[in-house]
């Protein structure tokens, strides 16, 4: 089994859950939102934000792939790209952070490694940009049947188990930090234990296939 990393781009941004492609719970503000939830078509609204924020900022997301199909995502940007982070009740993000969105792998991944993957995969991005830490905002009761968010913000326990520490606790929202440093430090212990879960592992369990590349530039389009 091979994986590997992109950075979301228009392009594979296709590669998301159906859900996930069509949620700006992230990029707008609550009352925008739902104002564009409303007009019938916030995948554009999600488009947009990931077109904008490449231009004015960089790479914003990270997608792993298992033997060539998408098996989990993360996004992230600095809190001003992020009208909604200053909605909860920890924030805001401390100045030297970025802010990690969300994330979400595969269910049948979980707890494969794919989550501490994509997250170094960010610290490396960050690190270049230099950015000293990541923060988020994690969900203490994540799971819960009645809550209409519940898959928009991920749950406190896995940003924890990645390496994160609470800077600021709550309830519900506890916000949470993780120094670039120690994340780049990290060795690959999971390697062995993700290849084993992937032996188990059928296609039908994935997001969906990857489209071949191409053959010649003339061909695309």
């Amino acid at each position: 089994m091979s994986r590997r990393l992109v950075s979301l781009t228009l392009d594979t941004l296709e590669d998301l859950p159906r859900s996930c492609r069509q949620c700006v719970y992230w990029e707008l503000d609550p009352v925008s939102a739902d104002r564009a939830c409303a007009a019938g078509d916030p995948g554009l609204e999600k488009e947009a934000w990931v077109s904008q924020t490449l231009l004015e900022w960089g790479s914003c997301g990270k997608l792993a792939y298992v033997d060539g199909m998408p098996a989990g995502f993360v996004t992230y940007a600095p809190p001003a790209y992020v009208p909604r982070s200053m909605a909860f009740p920890t924030s805001p993000v401390s100045a030297d952070a970025a802010l990690l969105m969300t994330a979400n792998v595969v269910p049948a991944f979980a707890g494969g490694g794919l989550g501490r993957m994509l997250v170094q995969g960010v610290a490396r991005d960050l690190t270049k940009r230099g950015i000293k830490a990541i923060e988020a905002f994690g969900d203490a009761k994540f799971g819960d049947a009645d809550d209409p968010t519940r898959a928009c913000v991920a749950p406190a326990d896995f940003f924890l188990s990645v390496g994160f520490k609470t800077v600021r606790p709550h309830p519900r929202y506890p916000r949470l930090r993780l120094e670039l440093r120690t994340a780049l430090s990290w060795k690959s212990d999971v390697e062995y234990a993700l290849e084993k879960l992937l032996g188990s592992m059928s296609p039908e369990t994935l997001l969906r296939p990857v489209r071949p590349a191409p053959a010649t530039r003339s061909a695309a389009g």
